[in-house]
């Protein structure tokens, strides 16, 4: 494969390098993001991305390397290598307040 050829980005895993396809043992550098809104189970996404250098040819590129959802009384973490649930399943939570109901003729007599 040339320098200038790129591997598709969904098809590979996270350390491979996208120019050469030379193996990363690890990124030389992490960090964490934190998704604003919870999922429809009501767990957070912590999202671990990676800065990785190719021995090889020298590219830099940066890569997901893992996914940690946590709360809703369970933690589920995906990597590379696939989906580990810990903790028990819970269902989503339905929130039920107390109903309104407004009759418009009422309404229209009042003014």
């Amino acid at each position: 494969m040339d320098v200038g050829e790129r591997l598709p980005r969904r098809r590979r895993e996270p350390n491979i390098c996208p120019r050469c396809g030379t193996k990363v043992d690890k990124p030389y550098k992490t960090w964490q993001l934190v998704a604003p809104m919870p999922d429809a189970y009501g767990r957070i996404t912590i999202t671990i991305m990676g800065m990785y250098e190719c021995p090889n040819c020298g590219h830099k590129w940066r890569a997901v390397v893992s996914k940690i959802k946590t709360g809703g009384g369970e933690v589920e973490v995906e990597t590379s290598k696939g989906k580990r649930k810990l903790g028990a399943t819970q269902q989503p939570v339905k929130r039920e307040g107390p109903i309104i109901e407004i009759d418009i003729d009422e309404e229209e007599e009042e003014e």
